[in-house]
């Protein structure tokens, strides 16, 4: 089929467009040479030559740009192979406001916005992928906006301390010193989407609680956003004590890679053999990402992308 040549334009502020294309037109280039098409600006208006097809999905492109520019103040690193990704309108009702320097957030993949949309629509959403698919930094940025716009009173944030092998009273220090280690993904998070001195000031308030899973035991959590991080390292026994803790006017997110289950043996982890059990009830859902997901260096999907392939050939074990 012919893909004939056409252009189109796009009014472009020169402001933004000296942003979106980058320093010495780096982004613009690697967009004309990813789409295989011709780009020109003058006037305020970004004109667009190629075929039809590259032509329709570049103006998709800088327009993506455009409104992460705008939401955002500023484009991050891999905005451009995002957009490139999913230029696609997004649902403008699923970006998140957040008082941290994270601002406001939109979804960057086609993956992130249906996590986003299972988050908004159901009580509790079971998110499964590899690292750097923003997994807890979407279920963290979705709590603190909740919190923010009263949807909840408090968040509570859980995790399985069992990553290094140890149990928390062999640790050094007190309860919270012993956590932290493991935590740290999460106060990064946090300190984005709040800013430490709120987080520090929420957590002495106890807005916010950060505890270890173990600690979970025998709650009712009310008028509460719940996180359950590092899912893939508990058992089918601790996560169906966190579901049950879940209390009225509550909802909450259970985040974890089955790719990286540090119990023993593999098969013993909850969140493989929760999906069996929850599907298709009422109010739960399942979100999946994948390699396609992944918002950190582009190597991080080809890293990810040869790892499955190696387990599917059996060249890991």
């Amino acid at each position: 089929m012919n893909d004939e040549p056409i252009s189109a334009r796009l009014a472009l502020s020169r402001e933004p467009a000296s942003k979106i294309f980058g320093t010495g037109d780096k982004n613009l280039r690697s967009i004309c040479r990813a789409l295989d098409v011709k780009a020109t600006y003058r006037d305020g208006y970004l004109s667009v030559t190629g075929g039809s097809a590259a032509v329709e999905r570049a103006i998709a492109v800088f327009m993506r740009l455009e409104h992460e520019l705008m939401v955002s103040g500023s484009l991050s690193p891999h905005s451009v192979d995002a957009a490139l990704s999913f230029p696609e309108s997004h649902d403008e009702s699923l970006e998140l406001s957040v008082p941290g320097r994270a601002g406001r957030i939109i979804p960057k993949t086609s993956g992130q916005e249906e996590y986003l949309l299972a988050i908004k629509s159901s009580e509790i959403v079971f998110c499964i992928g590899p690292a750097g698919t923003g997994k807890t930094f979407l279920a963290v940025a979705s709590a603190v906006a909740a919190l923010t716009d009263g949807q909840v009173e408090r968040i509570i944030i859980s995790r399985p301390a069992v990553e290094a092998g140890e149990s928390l009273g062999f640790l050094p220090g007190d309860l919270q010193q012993k956590i932290d280690p493991y935590l740290k993904p999460v106060y990064d998070a946090l300190d984005d989407t709040l800013s430490p001195a709120r987080v520090r000031r929420a957590i002495d308030n106890r807005v916010i609680e950060v505890a270890p899973l173990a600690y979970m035991r025998g709650r009712t959590l009310n008028n509460a956003f719940v996180i359950l991080d590092e899912a893939q390292n508990t058992t089918i026994t601790q996560l169906k004590m966190f579901l049950t803790r879940l209390g009225y006017s509550s909802r909450a997110v259970i985040t974890g890679d089955i790719t990286q289950i540090d119990l023993k043996p593999w098969s013993s982890s909850g969140l493989v053999a929760i999906r069996d059990i929850l599907s298709g009830i009422p109010g739960i859902q399942f979100t999946y990402l994948d390699q396609n997901d992944v918002v950190r260096h582009p190597l991080v999907q080809r890293i990810i992308h040869a790892f499955e392939k190696a387990t599917e050939t059996g060249g890991e074990k």
